[in-house]
């Protein structure tokens, strides 16, 4: 069964000084600020675009990576994923790195390694980004 999810944002003002908040619609978990400084020079306690994009895609991304290890009858005790989406004003999101870590008992490093690069292609959010170079460094810890 498809689902749709929903985030909504209002915006007042230009780019350069305007602001806007971005509310979280489905979940109700929170409403954000977010302003153009945000996204291209410092945080300053609001987001940006890239920082959703980085958090849809770290979760996106530990879930693939679970449900491919159940495939292979594998469960993981613990999975870390941090995305860094690097954004160039005038030219955009340039690229996305992929940092996870993970426990999995009974995994060798080479499977381990087969099946991250194969999560990182599968998760529905790279493939939605997929016209954006993804790189992932994947470690099993013991």
């Amino acid at each position: 069964m498809a689902t749709t999810r929903s985030a909504h944002t209002v915006w007042s003002g230009d780019l350069p000084s305007g602001s806007g908040q971005v509310s979280l619609d489905t979940s109700g978990v929170g409403t954000y600020d977010v302003t153009w400084k945000a996204r291209a020079e410092e945080a300053d306690g609001k987001t940006s675009p890239e920082e959703l994009i980085a958090a849809a895609h770290s979760a996106c991304f530990s879930m693939a990576f679970s449900a491919a290890l159940k495939e292979e009858d594998k469960t993981p005790e613990r999975v870390e994923t941090k995305a860094d989406v690097s954004f160039q004003p005038g030219e955009g999101i340039t690229g996305i790195h992929l940092t996870m870590s993970a426990s999995v008992p009974g995994l060798n490093n080479e499977d381990f390694q087969r099946i991250a690069d194969g999560a990182k292609t599968d998760c529905p959010v790279s493939a939605a980004l997929k016209g954006t170079t993804i790189t992932l460094d994947a470690t099993l810890e013991s």
